[in-house]
């Protein structure tokens, strides 16, 4: 089972993750993993902590020259701005946040809950997601991650392949797939900043390459669905998850939601087994299984909760009423979001992987994945 685990504040010194289950064999490429980093910290609309910051992932244990030994990797991301027992306590939780819930569940200060509940832990579930993405790698699985949509202003995704709409988010200071568009997103944002206010938006993640069967429909909480369900939800902020069409089924008769199934005998070596649809409404996910068909995955960020111009609190000690406490923040992180969501999908994907074809080495798993793909293709 291919699971992980993380650790570190986010004015601590560093971020850990534990991750188990990888086999032995993967090369890990940090290249990608530090572009990835570097593509979190960015975007139109971040707060100043990005410019101190130099993300970079360190792997501490589990590996040797690079190369994966099958034991459990240690993922550290170090905080360069760490300050955690310097900074004063919040006295007045912020609306949104975790602030009130956790001080009040745990019976201790904000400053200890903000801290941990911070989306700067997510350092290291991108790196998390980076390693996922190399063993994909090694079976044709290649992901993307950008932005569909900013406030109420938003783009549709153009034609093109995915190598295509990577150039085009790589393009766009908002990491949509629509450069051309920038300068009105950022005079929203700026707008917004403006105001003393904040944004939020839609991300839509896209997974090709998968083959027929990930996943299962026998047990409830092995469904792959509720898996990326769960792991997208449990990205501070998101709150919302679709897949395929999403809500938008729920408005349709069943003749437009669901998916035309043909066969085309020269796609019969390929993941899919020569199984084709027309449309992909359904998002490559029925009965809690992949069906072949480019994964996508949906996500609803609400705006960052930390305002410039706060919004009521009351006073901790007191509990008499007084405007929130403000910490340093972003105006959107919309952006850095996308990169997140991209790369928990991508660990849940290899999570699935590894549960259906793995063993103790990457060889093993191509081994038995190739086997797989033979028998089903003339089931």
């Amino acid at each position: 089972m291919l699971k992980y685990w993380t650790a570190g504040e986010s004015h601590g010194k560093t971020l850990l993750a534990m991750l188990d289950g990888f086999p032995a064999g993967l090369e890990i490429d940090f290249d990608l993993a530090d572009t990835e980093l570097r593509r979190r910290q960015g975007g139109y609309g971040r707060g100043g902590r990005q410019k101190l910051e130099t993300d970079r992932l360190e792997v501490l244990t589990g590996i040797w020259q690079g190369v994966t030994l099958g034991s459990p990797l240690t993922l550290q991301v170090i905080n360069k701005d760490y300050k955690l027992e310097r900074l004063k306590e919040l006295e007045r939780p912020r609306p949104g946040h975790a602030d009130l819930v956790g001080a009040v569940k745990h019976l201790g200060s904000i400053r200890g809950v903000l801290e941990r509940a911070s989306a700067r832990e997510t350092a290291v579930r991108v790196a998390a997601g980076a390693v996922a993405r190399c063993l994909l790698r090694q079976f044709g699985i290649e992901t993307i991650g950008y932005v569909t949509e900013i406030g109420r202003l938003a783009v549709e995704t153009p034609a093109g392949t995915l190598t295509e709409h990577r150039q085009m988010r790589d393009e766009s200071s908002v990491y949509t797939l629509a450069p051309q568009r920038d300068v009105e997103f950022e005079n929203l944002i700026d707008q917004t900043a403006d105001d003393g206010d904040t944004l939020g938006g839609i991300i839509e993640v896209r997974v090709e390459g998968l083959p027929v069967g990930l996943g299962t429909h026998a047990q409830w909480d092995r469904k792959l669905d509720g898996k990326l369900a769960q792991a997208v939800m449990a990205v501070q902020a998101i709150k919302g998850v679709e897949i395929g069409l999403g809500f938008e089924a729920a408005r349709r008769p069943g003749s437009q939601v669901h998916d035309p199934i043909h066969y085309d005998a020269s796609q019969k070596q390929a993941p899919n087994l020569g199984y084709t649809r027309p449309t992909n409404n359904a998002g490559g996910l029925e009965g809690g299984m992949t069906n072949g068909q480019p994964l996508v995955v949906r996500a609803a960020k609400k705006p960052i909760s930390t305002l410039r111009k706060p919004l009521d609190s009351i006073r901790m000690d007191t509990k008499e009423s007084h405007r929130a406490s403000y910490e340093r923040s972003d105006v959107c992180a919309i952006s850095a979001a996308s990169v997140i969501i991209e790369h928990v999908v991508a660990f849940e994907i290899a999570a699935a992987m590894v549960e259906k074809f793995g063993g103790d080495s990457v060889q093993e798993m191509q081994d038995r994945y190739q086997l797989y793909l033979e028998r089903a293709a003339e089931h």
